[in-house]
């Protein structure tokens, strides 16, 4: 029998049961990630009229989310390659717990904004830090498929959001909904306690340890240190910009969307958004699966044409029920891609600057979807909220572009 370098099989030599604890901790983090950002949707209409929020402020507070996010997904990303990865995502956890517990207490919209730009900062380190654990953890073959269940966690926090805010938010109001966020606090328990580091994070930090100071690996320059890495480093930040815009102005928009076109109550957008998050959830399971077995690239190409063809379909849907299944139609290829970009980076990227690499060019691509919102909703008021969905599709031309012409194949590449 041939052996397996630590490198192709990181879970090689790990305790029984590591890959999996290493997948429930980035799973958990990343589906409260989802569950905030949603819930916050659908809590915005509550939260202005109590606090007397005009909609630029209450635009604001998911914004400055979103820039907190990107903030801490730089800088958490730079932290994770210097000091761990499970470290790092237990002080992201506590921090989005804490910040997210004291918007329930929130006096006004400056204290909120800030309590929610902090709240963000948590939040943005959770993704790349997990994808990168999960990489480390998993062996070769299975490395996109596990990576797509991290992503699967968003999906879960998101449909939580989408069943049991409409429920709650009229029981609790918005402050308790605010207080149920000191409960990842366990969370962060749970991970300290039950994972340990990736054995190939340890090797390197050894390494480096051994190596002189002025040596040190500089993770941001490692992102473009030749040609061909600056070539894949800017072909990931576009996909990640696409899959964000995409993502956001459709998610964002899409129960306002339903109430106003077709007269749905809270409640029956809620279910029907559900319905489009369940698609997601499907197409981001199958899109590990096919990743593994096909190859990045094909994989991220089918999805990006199915994206552009069904978000075109979906703005033309008129009745109940062909929204219900169209929705969770365009759910699978429009958020399906989020399953391959786990396993995507991190086989670009050594693991030096595999974190940093994870969270600063997904983080990049959340800036840019941050956008996302705000041009939907300027499309949708010149011309229609239909009119707005089908113009997003062409966004996906571009993501398949820079497929075409930057991201080389790397399937099932060994880590180093």
């Amino acid at each position: 029998m041939t052996a397996v370098s630590p490198s192709a099989n990181p879970a090689a030599g790990a305790q029984p049961g590591y890959a999996a604890r290493a997948l429930v901790a980035s799973v958990l983090g990343y589906a409260m990630d989802g569950f905030d950002l949603l819930m916050l949707g659908f809590m915005l209409p509550a939260i202005s009229a109590d606090l007397h929020l005009g909609p630029a402020q209450a635009g604001g507070l998911v914004t400055w989310t979103l820039v907190g996010a990107v903030a801490g997904g730089i800088g958490f990303g730079l932290l994770s390659d210097r000091f761990g990865r499970v470290r790092v995502l237990t002080w992201t956890i506590l921090l989005f717990a804490v910040f997210t517990g004291l918007c329930a207490l929130a006096r006004g919209y400056a204290d909120l904004l800030v309590y929610r730009t902090i709240a963000g900062i948590g939040l943005g380190g959770e993704f790349g830090i997990g994808m990168a654990l999960v990489a480390e953890a998993w062996p070769a073959h299975l490395r996109a498929r596990a990576s797509s269940y991290v992503g699967l966690g968003w999906q879960a926090g998101v449909l939580a959001a989408a069943l049991l805010t409409p429920l709650l938010l009229p029981l609790i109001g918005w402050r308790g909904m605010f207080a149920l966020g000191l409960v990842p606090a366990a969370v962060s328990f749970f991970v300290r306690r039950r994972v340990e580091e990736p054995a190939l994070f340890v090797a390197h930090s050894e390494r480096v340890t051994q190596a002189a100071r002025e040596q040190r690996p500089r993770p941001l320059r490692m992102l473009v240190a030749d040609a061909r890495t600056t070539r894949a480093s800017v072909g990931v930040a576009v996909l990640c910009s696409v899959q964000n815009f995409g993502y956001y102005g459709l998610m964002i928009w899409l129960p306002a969307y339903l109430s106003k076109s077709f007269g749905y109550t809270l409640t029956k957008s809620g279910l029907w958004t559900a319905a489009t998050v369940g698609g997601m959830a499907v197409g981001i399971w199958l899109f590990g699966i096919a990743a593994d077995r096909f190859g990045r690239r094909p994989a991220f190409l089918f999805y990006q044409a199915g994206a552009v063809v069904m978000v075109i379909v979906y703005a033309h849907l008129t009745t109940p029920f062909a929204l219900l299944v169209g929705g969770a139609a365009m759910g699978v290829f429009v958020n399906g891609m989020i399953g391959g970009y786990g396993a995507l980076i991190s086989e670009l990227y050594p693991t030096a600057a595999r974190a940093t690499a994870q969270n600063v060019l997904f983080n990049i691509g959340r800036a840019v979807g941050g956008f996302g919102p705000l041009a939907v909703g300027a499309l949708a008021a010149r011309f229609s909220f239909g009119a707005a969905l089908a113009m997003l599709a062409s966004i996906y031309v571009l993501d398949i572009l820079a497929t075409l012409l930057l991201i080389p194949e790397r399937r099932g590449a060994a880590l180093d």
